[in-house]
């Protein structure tokens, strides 16, 4: 299935079965291709991104932010920008059911956001709605690290 023909909530799943994450799983994944970024002066992870990603539902992923760790072993981390189609909370928890709080914004800017947080086998994955849009879904974190 190509990612033009896979729903957000399909992509998910599989993005976390990805896990450990590599930028050759993720670029083979989603059908794109991840640059370093400029984040000079840090030896401990690598930062790629990428260029835009459409899914089959509307839904765009206008960003990949992927770290990995540059030497030892680590799963990486992962944030997907989220755009296009309006994916509202009331539709995530549909799908992950209930979800703890995790941050809020302290006023300082619109681009804070509020993230709601679903304990997977895998680690935690985190939905992000940020003030200036805060019906709309603006991020989803992978934090394979927050294994118990």
């Amino acid at each position: 299935m190509t990612t033009k023909n896979m729903t957000l909530w399909q992509a998910i799943e599989t993005l976390a079965q990805q896990i450990p994450f590599t930028k050759a799983k993720i670029e083979g994944f989603l059908s794109t291709v991840l640059t370093e970024t400029d984040n000079t002066g840090n030896d401990v992870f690598q930062f790629y991104k990428s260029n835009r990603i459409e899914l089959g539902d509307g839904v765009e992923i206008s960003n990949v932010d992927l770290r990995i760790k540059r030497h030892g072993p680590h799963p990486g981390f992962m944030v997907l920008d989220i755009n296009g189609t309006c994916i509202k909370l009331d539709q995530v928890r549909s799908h992950y059911g209930e979800m703890q709080i995790t941050d809020m914004p302290r006023g300082h800017s619109l681009d804070e956001v509020t993230s709601y947080t679903a304990k997977r086998p895998w680690g935690e994955l985190s939905f992000s709605f940020a003030e200036r849009n805060p019906v709309c879904l603006a991020s989803i974190a992978f934090d394979p690290n927050a294994m118990k």
